[in-house]
């Protein structure tokens, strides 16, 4: 009996000590787990965050390399290049990537839309949907830039409606694009396109010198060229003002007269840079509506148009920077009743949708 108890007793013990040992081991083994799943999930989170940085440096990276060392703007003289002064002056102050050019007629800035050689350019209404036809859809518009700003003046005072314009010549520049359509649906639309000749000159200059060289004479001007010919002689009135004369022919559509385009290469490209872009004409737009005498000075100093001038004719530019749905809405609408009247106006088909810059 004592040797059984004895053997019992022995064997209890190794059960026992057998039990503890697999309890013991099992405890280790989840602690060794649960202590390799944590540094486990530690190392990863630590490989994810290097990942994410290295991410986040190789994107800031790619974006700073993506900034072109220069942007080439190019304007007319006139309204277009007025609402673009203030952002000319910050260029020179503070060293920003612009490079501009202002022209005195659209047909000095279309080839180089064409060949690219300018990366934004504001340019009349009707001729950004005609170069985007003829360059196979590489540019976009990136805003409206000026309203109407076209004007009928007589040197003389005769003319008091659309109806009085009936057997006089007109002088006007601006023949293909904005002007001539404008004012060629005007006319048309009042039924006079048989009884009015139309005189195109090179540029709205040449207009000016043939107003006040001639008493009774008409002449199609924008401003600033209106307060120009006003300022020279006393005797030159407004006698027609064109958006007064679109508006009650009772379009869906405004007259508009400028709009910005922008190389599509450059834009995805360069988004941020085109963003930037848009955002520093927006400013340049609002500071020259809101501080008139500062800016006539920097408009006479650019010399787009004596600051005299300029500060008497500002307020009459219906400048502005219509951007994103809205611009294309008014864009669109004006172009549809360009083509509904000549679609060799708009470059023989609207634009599609990819013509309109909305981003």
């Amino acid at each position: 009996m004592n040797i059984k108890k004895r053997l019992s007793a022995v064997l209890m013990a190794a059960m026992c000590a057998l039990t503890f040992s697999a309890c013991s081991g099992s405890s280790t083994s989840s602690s060794s787990s649960s202590t390799s799943s944590s540094t486990t999930e530690s190392s990863s989170e630590s490989s994810s965050s290097t990942e994410s940085t290295t991410s986040s440096e190789e994107s800031s990276s790619a974006l700073e390399i993506k900034q072109p060392e220069a942007i080439k703007v190019a304007a007319l003289k006139g309204p277009t290049a007025m609402g673009m002064t203030k952002l000319m002056d910050d260029d020179e102050k503070e060293n920003l990537p612009y490079e501009f050019t202002i022209a005195a007629a659209a047909d000095e800035l279309s080839p180089l839309i064409a060949q690219g050689k300018v990366d934004i350019a504001c340019v009349p209404a009707n001729l950004g949907a005609v170069l985007y036809k003829k360059t196979e859809g590489k540019i976009s518009a990136l805003a409206v830039n000026t309203l109407g700003v076209l004007y009928l003046c007589e040197n003389g005072d005769t003319v008091k409606s659309i109806a009085d314009l009936k057997g006089k010549t007109i002088y006007s520049a601006g023949k293909g694009a904005t002007p001539e359509y404008a004012l060629n649906f005007i006319i048309k639309s009042n039924g006079l396109e048989n009884d009015v000749n139309i005189e195109w000159k090179s540029e709205h200059a040449e207009c000016l010198a043939a107003l006040l060289a001639n008493e009774n004479s008409v002449a199609m001007l924008p401003q600033p060229f209106v307060t120009t010919a006003q300022m020279k002689n006393e005797g030159v009135r407004v006698a027609i003002d064109l958006n007064d004369a679109w508006d009650d022919l009772n379009l869906s559509s405004s007259l508009l007269t400028g709009i910005v385009v922008v190389r599509k290469e450059f834009a995805e490209n360069y988004p941020e840079a085109t963003k930037e872009f848009l955002n520093r004409y927006a400013a340049s737009v609002k500071f020259v509506n809101e501080n008139i005498d500062e800016a006539a000075e920097l408009v006479g100093k650019y010399d787009i148009v004596p600051a005299a001038v300029a500060k008497k004719a500002i307020p009459n530019c219906h400048i502005v920077c219509i951007s994103g749905d809205e611009m294309k809405t008014m864009l669109s609408g004006y172009l549809q009743v360009l083509f509904d009247q000549l679609p060799a106006s708009v470059g023989g088909a609207m634009p599609a949708d990819d013509f309109y810059y909305t981003k």
